[in-house]
């Protein structure tokens, strides 16, 4: 595999790299780069940015706003944006429902439902998990029973990221209560949040943020031509889903930004005079290159925009690197760290927010599928045990 970009990579690489340093505000970028809360308008006013100039969705088809990208396009095009903390594509758009929709849709579906989610002219939320169906999420159990030209939705979903954003919501729903396996009888559900019968409930998180919710659906009615692919088919669309998301998420701009701030901080306070500190950051910074050059393995392997089953891997370790960062600026932020949110003290507003941070990561390896469902895959999909 070849290491080094070639001249026109590069040419690539300069010009998106002038691009988002340049149109996307840097006031923006610069909240962004701070880790601060998730901001629907930075989002919205960045994904429209890059959505006019054509940079929204290169992974879907070219009909939709795709691009006839390489893999190693693909690859820089992320890692620049990451790097230059541009707000990526909302992923609940860009990577889950938008390719799902392109993929097993009608063709009314997709032309419904795809250019304004490229746009983000709708927010979609995703409506996998449930209280006692997370990483175990074939056991789910809201029902969509067809009554006539609709389906009627009972249940109740959680985690539901970003929710108190959303316009839509797509849905794993049990279509065939009797099947005799969990994972058939589901179908894939496209469902309008302002429909009667649903109910948005937050979750405060461990860092104080207000990131998730619960959201209930009682009799909800469902128009059934808002099913994608065919009824209880849903669990493979789920599959296709979750490869492009475990793919998406290794966020590894965004882990060397962390590890770059931490260095820099370690200087300024002594620590990286440390060796025993120095050569823990030295080596997380060598596993994170390791995992880039997977990463990049993983999609030059990856035929027909079908997700690879390695996209595990990168999921599993990438989280375990996201939490390692975070564990070096708490480790380097010291006591400063603790008193987050507390008023008129010496501490930076960094060394606040490290600790934050680092309870907020705990996330990483276990959305997605959680890293022991990970392993799992890569032992039966991948060694074959």
């Amino acid at each position: 595999m070849q290491l080094a970009l070639t001249a026109e990579e590069a040419a690539f690489r300069d010009e998106l790299r002038t691009f988002y340093r340049t149109k996307i505000p840097a006031e923006i970028r610069e909240r962004t780069r701070s880790g601060t809360e998730a901001n629907r308008d930075d989002i919205v006013t960045a994904n429209k940015i890059l959505n006019d100039h054509g940079l929204m969705v290169p992974n879907w088809p070219v009909e939709w706003g795709g691009k006839d990208w390489t893999p190693i396009q693909h690859q820089i095009w992320l890692d620049e944006m990451q790097l230059a903390s541009v707000p990526e594509p909302l992923t609940f758009n860009a990577k889950m429902v938008g390719p799902v929709i392109a993929e097993f849709g009608s063709q009314e579906l997709k032309e419904r439902f795809l250019p304004p989610t490229a746009a983000v002219d709708i927010w979609w939320c995703q409506g996998f998990s449930e209280p006692e169906a997370g990483s175990d999420l074939a056991s789910l159990r809201t029902t969509a029973l067809r009554d006539g030209d609709s389906y009627v939705v009972n249940g109740q979903k959680t985690w539901t990221t970003l929710g108190q954003y959303a316009d839509w919501i797509f849905c794993l729903v049990r279509t065939d209560p009797d099947a005799p396996k969990k994972q058939a009888g589901i179908s894939f559900l496209l469902i309008d949040m302002n429909t009667p019968g649903i109910t948005l409930r937050p979750i405060k998180l461990i860092d104080g943020s207000y990131e998730v919710n619960e959201v209930f659906f009682e009799d909800v009615r469902v128009p059934a031509d808002q099913l994608v692919g065919e009824e209880n088919q849903g669990w493979s669309y789920a599959k296709f889903l979750l490869g492009n998301e475990r793919t998406g998420i290794t966020q590894i701009g965004r882990t060397k930004l962390r590890l770059s701030e931490v260095k820099e901080r370690a200087k300024a306070s002594g620590l990286l005079d440390d060796p025993l500190f120095a050569a823990r950051l030295a080596e997380t910074e060598n596993d994170v290159l390791a995992l880039e050059l997977t990463q990049m393995r993983v999609a030059s392997g990856s035929k027909d925009g079908k997700p690879n089953p390695a996209s595990s891997v990168l999921k599993l370790r990438a989280s375990e690197l996201q939490q390692a960062a975070t564990e070096l600026l708490v480790e380097v932020a010291g006591a400063d760290a603790l008193p987050f949110g507390s008023h008129g003290i010496a501490s930076a507003d960094w060394a606040q927010d490290a600790a934050p941070r680092y309870l907020n990561y705990r996330k990483t390896s276990i959305y997605g599928g959680s890293n022991e469902v990970q392993r799992t895959i890569i032992a039966s999909t991948i060694l074959g045990l």
